[in-house]
């Protein structure tokens, strides 16, 4: 019997084993590495396991491996979206959103955040930053048990770096009761919800952040476009708070993206050191220069304006003109910021816009002046330095984590390829080869439950 046993049981090992070490080889017309000036012709990516093996041009492929041709399409790192909200949607009509956010059950929330996981996976975004999961009234960090979920294989969806709560100001952009009567949820949020006065509520809020499982700060620095009590571009934490988030969540080990419309806000943001400006609407070119001596990014969001400003039905009058200041403003700052040499990472802010069209971004980017090979470079090698994995990720080379996208075309001379994925892998397994599962986002005005976070 224990021999019939341990037969069993080596063969179980065998058979895991040999799973492990199954060699995988994706072949496309052109192959971009993540790093590079330009594509290669003739790309070959080889895996086994969850790693990259090789990646180049005309590699042969191992004896025995299972070969996938992919045709005339481009072999890419998978994308990172260094700013989604996959817990949230609130692509659909302002007010009524409003009057449903009350309601609205938790559990109907995190379920909808699957489906937000999946079409974002599914376009090719194998990594993302969630910068903001509020559910007024909730304490139940959505995106924290998303991103478990995910890492257990429980649910398909993109590798997940998550904030929690957005750290900001009473009243301010990420308070979530501003703009309804006061004590409609019976109390005033405190650091537990990721508001704090002051440097040592501030770093309050950031411990007790981490301690509930984020892996980067957000805090809002400025006003917002999608909230009704502030200005867009006022400064809302004074230099001492920032300071006091900084020194925080980097003792800690964690990199800092901020919400930043405004110039002010975001000089004092840059000069305490935050990594990364999230928005960054109105920065003037000292500002700028200030970011690129500093080695600041900057994450555009160009997506998000450029969704609100073609729907601005749905919005108030009072967001319509904030709407429209931003919108105004961010094409020429995002232009002097690629003359100027700002370090840029790609990032949309999803949930302003219906998850899954996150590819969008990137040719608002090439329109304003951006080359098309270094648009791909802020979604693959630049997120990936600034998310911190750069040493597992972003780039196509030997001993990095597998994940590969194939996009039809050449983006190099078609930037919209980026939206034409048709395979994508993670880790080593195949999560899309052909039509996605996902279906097509109608525009139908559907109406999104969540406070806004940028």
């Amino acid at each position: 019997m224990k021999r019939a046993f341990f037969l069993l049981l080596l063969l179980a090992l065998s058979c895991t084993t040999h799973a492990a070490d199954k060699t995988v080889v994706l072949k496309a017309a052109r192959l971009f590495d993540g790093k590079s000036k330009a594509l290669v012709q003739n790309g070959v990516v080889i895996v086994q396991g969850n790693k990259i093996v090789d990646a180049g041009s005309n590699l042969p492929a191992p004896t025995g491996a299972q070969v996938i041709d992919l045709g005339d399409a481009t072999l890419s790192p998978g994308f990172m979206d260094g700013h989604t909200h996959l817990t949230l949607d609130f692509s659909g009509n302002y007010n009524e959103r409003r009057l449903q956010e009350v309601g609205e059950n938790v559990s109907e929330h995190a379920i909808m955040a699957t489906k937000h996981a999946q079409a974002t996976v599914e376009a090719g975004f194998t990594t993302v930053r969630d910068l903001g999961s509020r559910f007024v009234g909730s304490k139940e960090f959505v995106d924290v048990a998303l991103r478990n979920s995910i890492n257990k294989g429980v649910i398909v969806g993109p590798r997940m770096l998550v904030a929690t709560f957005g750290i900001g100001a009473t009243g301010g952009h990420f308070d979530p009761t501003s703009g309804f009567r006061d004590m409609l949820f019976g109390r005033e949020p405190d650091y537990s919800d990721g508001i704090a006065d002051g440097p040592d509520a501030i770093r309050k809020a950031v411990r007790f952040e981490v301690k509930n499982g984020a892996d980067v700060i957000k805090a809002a620095v400025s006003g917002g476009v999608l909230s009704l009590a502030d200005e867009v571009d006022t400064p809302q934490l004074t230099p001492a708070e920032m300071a006091a988030l900084v020194d925080e969540s980097h003792r800690l080990r964690k990199k800092v993206a901020v919400h930043c419309h405004g110039d002010q806000a975001g000089k004092d943001a840059i000069e305490a050191g935050v990594d990364s400006i999230e928005h960054g609407s109105f920065l003037k070119p000292e500002t700028l220069t200030l970011m690129k001596n500093k080695g600041t990014y900057l994450t555009p969001t160009l997506m998000a304006a450029e969704w609100i400003i073609q729907k601005m039905g749905n919005y108030p009058p009072a967001l319509q003109a904030k709407a429209k200041a931003a919108y105004d403003a961010r094409s020429e700052m995002f232009r002097n910021a690629v003359k100027i040499g700002v370090k840029i990472s790609f990032g949309t802010d999803a949930a302003v816009f219906p998850h899954g069209q996150n590819a969008k971004e990137f040719k608002l980017m090439v329109d304003l002046g951006l080359p098309p090979i270094d648009a791909l470079k802020t979604a693959t090698g630049n997120a990936a330095d600034l998310f911190g994995i750069a040493q597992k990720l972003g780039t196509l080379e030997k001993g990095k984590l597998a994940d590969v996208i194939a996009m039809a075309g050449d983006p190099t001379t078609d930037i919209t390829a980026t939206e034409r994925v048709s395979f994508v892998m993670k880790e080593g397994k195949i999560i899309r080869n052909g039509p996605s599962s996902v279906p097509p986002v109608a525009d139908s005005g559907e109406t999104p439950s969540e406070i806004p976070a940028d």
